[in-house]
């Protein structure tokens, strides 16, 4: 692909996925990730032809109008939206694949200092919630979901969702949903721990009434009364 058509195609994202986009000379002029991502196709370009300083300062440039900082050296597919954007920080060997989203505040990041892959690979469709960090050259498959405020060190299947520090898969199939539409509900995330307990306050209460029938079967036999018939009894 062109330069220009990964651009159209970072422009179209917005107006498909963001509902706020009303107009095309509004979203042209005030979207700091459609700023940062033009900025980032011309600073890659310029990386690619081993112009690395000149690459480096667009970048810098671009962080400091957008408070979005993407390593020039970054490979980023089409379709690309960041949403609101502040504080997204992209390392020099990430790679995004295409029709990906993210969220505010998310990082893909290094944990190393060795040369070489340091930093994540998304694959197509992948959306990441606002606040999550990804670490180390981790592979995030096709189509999964990352949970706000996740902290993101092993791989993740395709279509899976991770949530949690650090994350841990909670579905492993995302439901059927529109083809022609990216979901966006990153709210809606899978909640283990709030499942797990209320299966625990349901197995509580189930004990507790049946002590108490029996609590109450006992009191009846001591006192020469017949008992509750045991059909009654929870079980």
């Amino acid at each position: 692909m062109t330069r220009f058509a990964f651009i159209r195609d970072d422009f179209a994202a917005i107006r498909q996925r963001d509902p706020a986009a009303r107009g095309r000379l509004e979203t042209a002029l005030t979207y700091p990730g459609l700023h940062a991502m033009l900025a980032h196709r011309a600073a890659h370009a310029l990386w690619t032809k081993r112009l690395k300083t000149p690459a480096r300062i667009m970048s810098y440039l671009a962080r400091m109008v957008t408070g979005i900082d993407i390593h020039p050296g970054a490979r980023i597919g089409p379709g690309f939206f960041i949403d609101h954007g502040a504080g997204v920080v992209i390392g020099e060997t990430a790679e995004v694949g295409r029709d990906v989203t993210l969220y505010h505040g998310v990082t893909l990041g290094g944990v190393s200092w060795s040369p070489g892959k340091r930093h994540p690979t998304l694959g197509d469709e992948v959306m990441v919630g606002a606040g999550a960090k990804i670490l180390g050259p981790v592979t995030i498959g096709a189509g999964a979901r990352v949970g706000a405020n996740s902290v993101v060190v092993e791989d993740v299947p395709p279509e899976a969702t991770v949530v949690g520090i650090p994350a841990r898969i909670v579905q492993t199939r995302q439901a059927s949903r529109d083809p022609y539409r990216i979901d966006l509900n990153h709210h809606l995330m899978p909640d283990p721990v709030g499942r797990s307990l209320a299966r625990l306050a349901d197995r509580v209460a189930f004990l507790e009434a049946r002590l108490a029938a029996r609590d109450a079967a006992l009191r009846a036999a001591e006192s020469g009364c017949t008992p509750p018939p045991q059909d009654h009894l929870p079980h």
